[in-house]
């Protein structure tokens, strides 16, 4: 297929700037300016409602545990804030939603004063380890908060706080993910946070990952600097400048100690965890990036491998007999087409070269798995830092892997020296001082570990903070009990199907995908019919997802890098579906988040972005590639990089397609791929395109929104086109500072749109020239991802750290219907309720009575109180009051006759018999009725 690409020099109406890293003034700005926004919202009174899921939980960062009350304790979760919990994890109780930010790196308590620090910006570098805002602190147990400084930290990870002073505190900070910043390094207060003096710096590139003191000595401390880059190619987590520093006056100063000490020393020098035992007794828990000695062993077998291929000359292949060229070739997966006798050939021919056959089997991510280096690694002192000592021979494997970067967490029994645990993949304990280790995982433990708290008092008893929530073990990790109440899980992205009880999906970070039923009941109940409402449909990072609408059993998902599967729900098949390249065609690269489309204009075809454009005609079966690269190349790294990140396609028209890549370029093609036209040369260069969406309300329409995290650029970005993206113009207007994720058309308003940001949710009520906060019940948390299902009028949220919320957005629907001045009263479509005989009763005494609830939307165009009337035709059968706010409110009403409504109605209606209900209140009867607030009215049935 030939492909014919074009270039626009596109008129824009915004400046192009180069990307720089948001600072601190203009993120507090926008803090205060959302905060405003929350309060003079037209929608701030229409609810979300948390709809789980719980049980696959979140990432944690941190705990901390009342010495004296064990039962007593709070949890920092990365991106799903702080919880805090009396009776042991039983239950929690979210304590940082009334501040602006979620994104949680370290927490510290001074249980004597009940004062709660909060140290923002998660300490992991990985893809999504959003920046804070600094310290936070609270002195009366998370009911308030304020910022005591370090604004342009970004990302905290460690809090000290002398044991005998409150005011005293230390603080690590790692600093910028993706930038370099001088707030970076140990900081220290003796006021309170008042005032903060900088004690150890290293350098804008190197900041402290670690920091700890002796137990018995709050003087003697020692910190771990760690220099790292993160690009969004590369990540590079090791260097010269990460080393260990001890400090012997509080933090005050700092001496740097692992030199010619017997710690390792130079480029290879990766992240560093730490566990003091006491004064001189120290373990540092290092991420080796130093290579291993190459002790590769002479062939044992005669198979080829993908290396002999790599230095193989055409005539040495040609020698090769076809049963063994045949014989590694169906051994590693090549498609049936490519068989000896036809792969010769093509060499033969130089479309191939024998090197081909090593490079097919490599993807843009096997760099990142097969890097040969040391890895996880214990060290210990005695002697105060003098000189350190591996404690074990040979490596520890599978301990790591490739990603050290994101652990690097040790600790210490405080009762025993040489009782140490590692957190890795999996967590590791050891009771011969690091000799020798086991593990210590079990079956009810997710992977990936990243907090562990050892009771000072009590050996045995543990509390695991991993990737998939909490756990806690009395019996020195024998046995674990999982404690994942919180609903706090990292959604990637969601989608609801078309069913009449329809269902909604999504796929979390590190907890694969899961389904259930959008009304499904989030609660403890599962736990007595061991049924969980949710359902797992696939392991690691779960993705996107994609529904076929004439049969929801066929589900479109996968995992991280393209690794997408055709699920038949009914018979329980699973078909693996990555396109795969061709022999000697360059592999194909795809995006953590490899975006998927089904047509809907034929739900057999289904669209995969790699760096190119596949197409698939039969469900998957076999791809066809519709496109050159659509991206600027790629770039040398250990990221996958130059891919696609997003597609859309017009309900309007088939083959009318969008791409956006994750560096920065958008393509249109009008024909199905057939020719292409880049149309994003006036956007600012280089920022990860989040998402591109062709309108389904008119044919020439396209949005598209921008994210520059990768940059710590947190200007949210988003456009509109009206001439298939010739043209564009920025519609981010009086959005606060932070970066766009998501923007959705609503079903049925044109005027009306949806915008997911890093820090929340927002609408537009006209077309994006304004936009109001969309935030009561929910938190300042990422919004990655919005999905509406039409016939029940439901917004769905994804959220990365506090799993799925739901709205109706009914009312939002019909808010610019017709009318454009909202100068009165509006009541929008009230719902009719199904009368029930158990109104008023329950079928325990011990239980309160069942009360049903009438949900009456409606608009008021200013601040006041309003008279709710409830009439049965010309009789007022109820009436009450509320407070209303100018914009969008709710009142609730139980469908129950007042003392003089009821004496009303039996007056026009004699031959009426009403009932009092078990608890004394009479229910209105089936009918109809007519609410009234002013001269606004609205009807609804009692069926």
């Amino acid at each position: 297929m030939k492909f014919i690409f074009k270039f626009l020099f596109l008129s824009f109406s915004a400046t192009v700037i180069a990307q720089n890293a948001t600072s601190a003034d203009v993120i507090q700005q926008s803090l205060q300016q959302k905060s405003q926004m929350m309060s003079t919202s037209l929608v701030k009174n229409i609810e979300f409602t948390n709809i789980g899921p719980t049980v696959m939980s979140g990432r944690v960062v941190d705990m901390a545990v009342n010495p004296d009350n064990t039962t007593e304790f709070y949890v920092g979760y990365a991106s799903g804030g702080l919880w805090y919990t009396n009776n042991n994890g039983t239950t929690f109780t979210p304590v940082l939603d009334n501040f602006s930010t979620q994104n949680i790196g370290d927490i510290a308590v001074d249980w004597k004063s009940g004062t709660i620090w909060v140290g923002t910006g998660e300490k992991n570098s990985s893809r999504s380890s959003y920046a804070g805002i600094g310290m936070l602190k609270s002195t009366d147990k998370g009911k308030t908060w304020t910022n005591v400084g370090l604004p342009d930290s970004h990302h905290i990870s460690r809090i000290l706080i002398n044991p005998n002073n409150t005011n005293e505190v230390v603080v690590g900070v790692i600093g910028h993910l993706y930038s370099s910043n001088d707030e970076r390094g140990v900081f220290k207060t003796t006021d309170g946070g008042k005032t903060w003096t900088k004690s150890l710096f290293i350098n804008k590139d190197t900041g402290i990952i670690d920091v700890a003191f002796a137990p018995e000595n709050f003087n003697t401390m020692y910190a771990a600097s760690w220099e790292r880059e993160r690009k969004a190619w590369n990540f590079d987590g090791d260097g010269s400048n990460s080393a260990i520093y001890k400090s012997t006056d509080a933090g005050n100063s700092w001496t740097k100690i692992a030199d010619k000490s017997g710690f390792p020393t130079g480029n290879g020098v990766g992240r560093i965890g730490l566990a003091v035992f006491n004064e001189n007794t120290v373990y540092a828990f290092h991420d080796s990036q130093f290579r291993r000695k190459d002790t590769k062993k002479k062939k044992t077998s005669n198979a080829l491998t993908k290396e002999d291929f790599k230095t193989m000359s055409t005539d040495e292949f040609l020698k090769l007999t076809d049963k063994k060229l045949n014989t590694y070739l169906k051994t590693n997966g090549f498609q049936e087409k490519y068989r000896a006798e036809n792969v010769k050939q093509m060499v033969r021919s130089g479309n191939v070269k024998p090197i081909d056959l090593a490079k097919y089997l490599e993807d843009a991510n096997s760099m990142l798995f097969d890097t040969p280096v040391v890895g996880a690694e214990v060290f210990k002192t005695t002697n105060g830092g003098k000189s350190w000592k591996k404690t074990h021979d040979g490596y520890l494997d599978d301990l790591y892997y490739s990603y050290g970067y994101y652990f690097g967490e040790i600790r210490v029994d405080p009762q025993d020296e040489n009782g140490i645990y590692v957190l890795g993949v999996p967590i590791l304990k050891s009771k011969d001082g690091g000799k020798t280790f086991k593990s210590i995982s079990r079956e009810n433990v997710h992977a990936d570990h990243q907090a562990l708290w050892v009771n000072p008092k009590k050996q045995g008893h543990l509390i695991d903070g991993n990737d998939g929530g909490l756990n806690i073990s009395y019996d020195d990790g024998e046995n674990w009990i999982k404690l994942n109440a919180p609903a706090v899980g990292q959604f990637y992205a969601v989608y609801a199907d078309n069913q009449k009880n329809y269902k909604v999906y999504g796929g979390l970070q590190d907890n694969g995908v899961w389904v259930a039923n959008h009304n499904a009941r989030i609660d403890k109940r599962w736990k007595q019919t061991g049924q969980n409402p949710y359902e797992s449909l696939m392991g690691g990072d779960g993705m996107q997802v994609q529904v076929d609408d004439r049969n929801p059993n066929i589900v479109y998902t996968g995992y991280q890098f393209g690794n997408y599967f055709r699920i038949d729900r009914e018979k329980g098949r699973n078909k693996y579906i990555q396109p795969k390249h061709s022999l000697g065609e360059n592999p194909y690269r795809f995006n953590w988040q490899t975006p998927i489309l089904l047509s809907k204009h034929n739900q057999d075809i289904l669209y995969l972005g790699g760096n190119k454009l596949h197409r698939s005609l039969n469900k998957g079966d076999d791809w066809e590639t519709i496109s050159e690269d659509l991206t600027t190349g790629g770039k040398k790294g250990n990221v996958a990089y130059g891919t696609l990140t997003s597609i859309s396609e017009s309900p309007f028209q088939f083959g009318l397609l969008y791409t956006g890549s994750d560096d920065g370029l958008v393509y249109v093609s009008k024909n199905g791929g057939g020719s292409w036209t880049q149309i994003s040369n006036s956007f600012p260069k280089n920022l990860w395109v989040s998402r591109v969406i062709a309108s389904k309300f008119k044919k020439e329409r396209v949005y598209v929104t921008l994210n520059g995290y990768r940059f710590d650029d947190f200007t949210p970005y988003v456009y509109v086109s009206d001439d298939y993206g010739q043209t564009w113009k920025s519609i981010s207007s009086n959005i606060p500072t932070s970066s766009a994720n998501v923007i959705k058309e609503d079903s049925a308003n044109e005027n009306v749109l949806y915008l997911g940001t890093d820090n929340g949710l927002y609408v537009s009520f006209d077309y994006g020239t304004s936009w109001d906060a969309f935030s009561k019940n929910l938190p300042n948390v990422a919004v990655h991802d919005l999905v509406i299902q039409p016939t029940a009028k439901h917004l769905i949220v994804g959220t990365h750290g506090r799993s799925l919320y739901k709205a109706n957005i009914g009312a939002i629907q019909e808010f610019t219907k017709g009318i454009k001045k909202h100068n009165k009263t509006e009541i929008f479509t009230i719902n009719s309720i199904r009368k029930r005989g158990s109104w008023g009763s329950s079928w325990s005494k011990w239980l309160e009575a069942n009360t049903p609830e009438l949900n009456i939307p409606f608009y008021a165009n200013d601040t006041k109180k309003v008279i709710v009337d409830i009439f049965s035709d010309d009789t007022k059968v109820n009436s009450f009051s509320i407070d209303a706010d100018k914009g969008f409110n709710e009142a609730i009403f139980d469908v129950s006759f007042s003392k003089k409504g009821l004496k009303a109605y039996k007056k026009a209606n004699k031959d009426t018999d009403i009932k009092k209900a078990k608890n004394d209140v009479y229910y209105l009867p089936k009918g109809k009725y007519t609410v009234k607030i002013g001269e606004a009215s609205s009807k609804f049935e009692v069926k």
